[in-house]
């Protein structure tokens, strides 16, 4: 279980890294990646929520790191 979440959160990353600063459209399908691994890890639905919400409040504009 803990290692199908981490390969789909790796890969999700993946897809961010040179993006340079993160646009909406970027961070919409990078959380949709994210909801759908946790909810498949059977993390439930409020903390899932809550955690898209935090990370969507914490993202938008931040530059992407290379590494």
């Amino acid at each position: 279980m803990f290692q199908g979440l981490a390969e789909k959160l790796q890969e999700t990353f993946k897809k961010l890294r040179g993006k340079g600063k993160l646009t909406e459209a970027d961070l919409n399908t990078a959380l949709r990646e994210v909801r759908f691994a946790l909810l498949e890890a059977d993390v439930s639905l409020p903390v899932v929520k809550e955690f898209i919400k935090r990370v969507r409040e914490r993202s938008l504009g931040v530059e992407v790191l290379e590494s």
